[in-house]
């Protein structure tokens, strides 16, 4: 008689947890659900703030390539110097 309980019990939770278990299509209806509240709470910047951190980058772009133009000109100065090399 216990063995006939004990059975009915396993079998009412694997049902249970078959009813639980979600199918491929409702998880994926669930993560873009997730995605969709997440994109929802993005704080875009205004358009002035958008204007004014490409004007930075832009700014900063410029001089670190100016940077980079000065740094190369004068190493090679130096080698031209060391080795004697005349550039035609």
């Amino acid at each position: 008689m216990g063995d006939n309980k004990a059975e009915k019990t396993a079998v009412a939770k694997k049902a249970e947890k078959a009813d639980k278990k979600p199918g491929k299509l409702a998880a994926i209806g669930k993560y873009f659900r997730a995605c969709w509240g997440e994109v929802k709470k993005i704080v875009w910047p205004t358009p002035k703030a958008t204007f004014k951190n490409t004007g930075v980058v832009l700014a900063i772009v410029i001089i670190a390539g100016l940077f980079i133009f000065a740094l190369d000109r004068g190493l090679y100065a130096l080698l031209q110097l060391v080795m004697n090399i005349s550039v035609s």
